[in-house]
């Protein structure tokens, strides 16, 4: 986005980089003034409520100014860098000589006025008359008498000028007001079409009622300013909430108390689906790809959504209607230090384990680098958050705004378990399964929740219910 200042030098703005973001935060300047840059030279990096992006220039030439530092955030549509294409500084342009001024054509002929055209101006000039020439003298303005009449019905208000002229009044109303000594001038009248009535002859001979002067109130002492509040330093750090921290908290905020959430538990063995994990990493065709847990549970809850699909759906709040969905955008909830980002895997129900396990390495090296972009985050349907990762066995997970569901999967660990009638030591995972309970039901939430266990606990599964 780009403006021009000057005939040489162009204003490149704030580009809104994603769907309806209003700022974005300048994290990194790449040149400085005087720098030359080219067509699609990355200028800067930005952050902004979804993800760090960066900038390039739409064209050549040479930087002029950066109109903010590093640090500093920007709503969308402002000036930002301003770029010399002619490769230099503009040279100053000498002022143009100053016009003698025209001499003042008459209008000819007939002029628009208003509505329609004026009268002609007349061609013809008049002979001056022969003899002396008497001078023409102005008449003397009319001065107006101003009179004063009273600004309040009963006739005591402050009185203002006002032109002398006839007031209204019948035969009776004006002998009474002779007789009672009101001058008709000062009444406002309050009859039709400005009559005086009798009423305000009374009202205007009435005595004006006396002013009781009431003492000034005594001036409250002056209330001293708010202390403004201190903190030590040392001991508390204050971090500005902005970029992904300041998105995350709105949606999480809107998220809780937009949708009604339901959150579902199970406990489940999961020894069976890391045996298969560690055949996988052997295996030919998995090679060089991202093989972990985490793959085979994304692949389970493919399987079970589309054993359940109406799970798969949002909310239209606008229009009133639950919008089913025919794909899955598989969100991956994943920590960054800028915050959490929640990036997903485009139509992952279409994918096969290997492009499945491709397109999950790659979401997890570009959220790690911080170069996931908007688009990455937006249209998401389900998503996984593993908070196992950090040792914890579970937790009851926000919905991502506009999703229907969100499976959280805990830490893996050796457990006491009955198995064959035995108690052995097994790996045991806890899942838990948040849903909008506007479109899921617990029916419909616990078979979702109860087919990945199933899966997890046989991932032969994935093979006869795929």
């Amino acid at each position: 986005m780009t403006t021009m200042t000057e005939a040489s030098v162009r204003e490149f703005k704030m580009p809104d980089v994603g769907e309806g973001l209003t700022e974005a935060e300048i994290l990194k300047w790449y040149v400085k003034p005087g720098d030359e840059v080219t067509d699609g030279q990355v200028v800067c990096e930005v952050e902004t409520a979804k993800a760090a992006v960066e900038l390039p220039i739409p064209y050549d030439g040479v930087v002029r100014e950066l109109h903010f530092p590093e640090g500093t955030t920007v709503a969308v549509g402002m000036s930002i860098i301003a770029v010399d294409v002619s490769g230099g500084a503009a040279p100053a342009e000498a002022p143009a000589p100053a016009a003698e001024p025209e001499p003042e054509k008459k209008p000819e002929g007939r002029q628009p006025v208003l509505v329609g055209y004026g009268v002609a101006a007349s061609s013809t000039k008049r002979r001056p008359r022969k003899g002396p020439q008497v001078p023409v003298q102005e008449p003397a303005p009319v001065q107006e008498t101003p009179v004063v009449i009273q600004t309040g019905l009963n006739g005591h208000g402050a009185p203002v000028a006002a032109l002398k002229e006839r007031p209204l009044a019948k035969p009776p109303v004006r002998k009474l007001a002779k007789d009672l000594g009101v001058d008709l001038t000062t009444i406002v009248p309050s009859g039709p079409d400005g009559i005086i009535t009798r009423e305000d002859v009374h009202a205007a001979a009435a005595p004006e009622p006396a002013v009781v002067e009431t003492p000034a109130p005594t001036a409250a002492p002056a209330q001293a300013p708010a202390p403004v509040p201190t903190y030590d330093t040392a001991r508390e750090t204050r971090i500005p909430v902005k970029g992904v921290r300041k998105a995350t908290a709105a949606a999480m905020v809107g998220s809780a108390f937009t949708a009604p959430h339901v959150t579902e538990f199970v406990t489940v063995d999961v020894t069976r689906t890391m045996k298969l994990v560690e055949e996988l990493k052997q295996d030919k065709e998995m090679q060089g790809l991202r093989v972990n847990p985490l793959l085979l549970i994304a692949k389970a809850l493919l399987v079970a959504i589309k054993r359940n699909p109406d799970v798969n759906a949002s909310w239209d709040e606008a229009n009133q209607e639950i919008v089913q969905k025919h794909y899955v955008n598989l969100g991956i909830a994943a920590a960054t230090p800028r915050g959490l980002i929640v990036p997903n895997i485009k139509d992952a129900h279409a994918k096969t384990l290997p492009q499945l396990a491709q397109a999950l390495g790659e979401l997890v090296v570009t959220a790690k680098d911080g170069k996931t972009s908007p688009a990455a985050m937006q249209g998401g349907t389900v998503t996984i958050t593993n908070v196992g990762v950090f040792g914890v066995d579970t937790g009851t997970p926000i919905l991502n705004p506009g999703e229907s569901a969100i499976l959280a999967v805990g830490a893996i660990k050796l457990q006491p378990w009955v198995h064959k009638g035995k108690v052995k030591p097994r790996q045991v995972t806890t899942l838990a399964l948040s849903f909008d309970h506007r479109l899921v039901d617990g029916e419909l939430g616990s078979k979702v929740l109860a087919d990945v266990a199933a899966i997890l606990e046989q991932p032969k599964r994935l093979i006869t219910w795929a």
